[in-house]
């Protein structure tokens, strides 16, 4: 294995005023949006805690009733004078970093605010039914007091069930379940039409449950969603082991961490049941392992707990990294608040939003208005910095096969130098029916580490922060690195999030993803003309309705593509 040589020096790059408005840009965070968030965060609080008052059999009642408004609103389109369907949420609500562009554009709004309640905590069953609107926060409050939970709990509190099924999510444990929308059993979507119904993987709806994932609410509108629950402790203990070596030897680590070399993936002695890597430096890394541990276990004596969500702790990713100087560790972490730990920080964005906001005075005094409501952040900053993030900062997933993780660690340092980096590995199952997403054809025949017969194991590469020439003050052309990015990954059959800011060309965007089932869903369920086109949501830059009603015009007039067909 071969070290990474060290980049090509760049060209100094000129200041300008820009750089002036973001590095003292902390003092709108300071004096505006910390304040405003957390006034937001806490009257959303009291708005749970009111919904939560109320039975079951009130809410589902309360649901019926706003999807009948849903309905009623929908027929009242006039497809050849208004625009096409979008929700009424404003462009700067979305927690993604793209622009909602498309919401320019002339468009008929349909107002889902009000679907934001837990309809049912089945601990039976082991199911959930949730509306698109509850966040993460807001289930595991929920539900971690009744030993349950979502069997993948993104670990960002303001993360919807709507936006990680309609786009994309992940946490430590999807290695075991799969992305968050694979832990989905059924859908209730509104179509296009206004007819109600109910998708799962085995009824009339098949094939509209396997194509909504990754389609950008883009196929009818959710209304609400049954997702696996599972049994769960109260502590969870963690174990940081340090990694010193190459960026090869890192990714190699990281995959032993999790996935046993004799290919027994399934055994969960062997398995742990959470897993994440931090990678600080080309030769350093954090892997950290964790089981789900009683009460019982975790107070015995000796046993070291780390309540790492109360406001004045050290930020998680710093946390973790004193694992390099103080070697391997054990502790135990109430549930709950592991499940969040990257949430005060913003993993490690918030270093750059406030750049003294891991200090301990600052922790102590402020750290409880931690953090800033991203929302919040995209509407104070106008087009010339959100241009200026765009160009000189990069926020961005590689989903890539777990055997390729070292090499796209070293391309991420060639091209990007970002660090710390995230590596969380997930499941890519082989489905029923070709999703957008899909692993590799004959992966299971490779029997490589993480893969079993049914799912090839992939990994999230989470690159988030500003580049290393931008730190140094050199040249970079993050719009030029962005499109490198996308086309290391179509080589490599990795996907990006559509989240992220793209510069795919529509021809990139249907290399990289199936559209097969997804453009017989759009036909199907008539959603072309009512809904725009999963590129054209995802495409950056401002839309004419010309443009999107051509667009789907185009896609009307394209033969329906042949859909897999369920294996035996």
């Amino acid at each position: 294995m071969t070290d990474v040589q060290a980049p090509p020096p760049r060209p100094k790059r000129k200041k300008n005023i820009m750089d002036l408005l973001v590095q003292f840009r902390w003092i709108v965070v300071i004096f505006v949006v910390l304040p405003l968030s957390f006034l937001y965060y806490f009257s959303i609080y009291l708005g749970d805690v009111r919904s939560e008052c109320k039975s079951y059999k009130q809410r589902q009642k309360e649901h019926d009733e706003n999807v009948k408004k849903v309905v009623k609103r929908l027929k009242e389109r006039n497809a050849s004078k208004d625009g096409l369907v979008c929700t009424a949420r404003k462009p700067w609500v979305a927690v993604g970093m793209r622009n909602v562009d498309y919401k320019r554009a002339r468009h008929f709004e349909v107002d889902l605010s009000p679907f934001r309640n837990v309809l049912n905590i089945d601990t039976e069953r082991m199911i959930a039914k949730v509306e698109p609107l509850v966040n993460m926060g807001q289930i595991s409050r929920v539900t971690v007091p009744l030993n349950v939970s979502l069997a993948v709990v993104a670990e960002l509190d303001d993360l919807t069930v709507g936006g990680l099924i309609n786009g994309y999510g992940i946490e430590g444990s999807s290695h075991i379940y799969g992305l968050f929308s694979d832990t989905v059993v059924s859908y209730e979507v509104v179509l296009a039409d206004g007819q109600v119904v109910r998708a799962t993987k085995d009824n009339e709806y098949s094939d509209l449950f396997y194509a909504i994932p990754w389609s950008q609410g883009t196929l009818g509108l959710l209304v609400s969603a049954e997702i696996k629950l599972i049994p769960i402790k109260e502590y969870m203990k963690l174990t940081y082991k340090p990694v010193v070596g190459n960026l090869k030897e890192i990714a190699q680590a990281y995959m032993d961490s999790f996935s046993p070399r004799d290919g027994d993936q399934d055994n969960r002695e062997k398995v742990p049941d959470f897993v994440e890597t931090m990678v600080y430096t080309p030769t350093e890394a954090v892997c950290m392992t964790g089981r789900y541990a009683s009460k019982e276990e975790a107070k015995k004596k000796g046993n070291v707990i780390n309540n790492v969500g109360w406001w004045f702790k050290t930020w998680f990713y710093q946390h973790a990294q004193t694992a390099l100087k103080k070697g391997e560790f054990v502790e135990y972490i109430p549930t709950r608040e592991y499940y969040h730990r990257h949430t005060r920080c913003l993993y490690w964005e918030g270093k750059l939003i406030l750049p003294f906001g891991d200090q301990w005075w600052f922790r102590f005094l402020f750290g409880w208005a931690m953090p800033p409501k991203v929302s919040l952040l995209k509407a104070t900053q106008g087009e010339y910095i959100r241009n200026y993030y765009h160009e000189n900062h990069v926020i961005q997933d590689m989903l890539v096969p777990l055997y390729k993780v070292g090499d796209a660690l070293e391309w991420v340092h060639r091209e990007m130098e970002v660090y710390p980096l995230w590596l969380c590995p997930h499941r890519l199952y082989r489905l029923p029916l070709k999703t957008m997403v899909y692993p590799e054809p004959g992966f299971e025949l490779q029997k490589r580490q993480g893969d079993t017969k049914y799912a090839q194991m992939y990994t999230d590469v989470g690159v988030y922060y500003a580049p290393g020439p931008i730190l140094r003050g050199e040249v970079f052309d993050g719009i030029e690195a962005v499109r490198k990015l996308e086309s290391w990954l179509i080589e490599n059959h990795g996907f990006q999030p559509q989240y992220a800011v793209s510069e795919l060309t529509e021809k990139n965007f249907w290399r990289m993803f199936d559209g097969s089932l997804y453009e017989n869903c759009r036909k199907k369920y008539r959603a072309i003309g009512t809904f725009m086109s999963v590129y054209y949501k995802s495409k950056k830059g401002k839309k004419t309705e010309k443009e999107v009603q051509e667009a789907e015009q185009e896609t009307a007039e394209v033969e329906t593509p042949e859909v897999d067909e369920p294996e035996d």
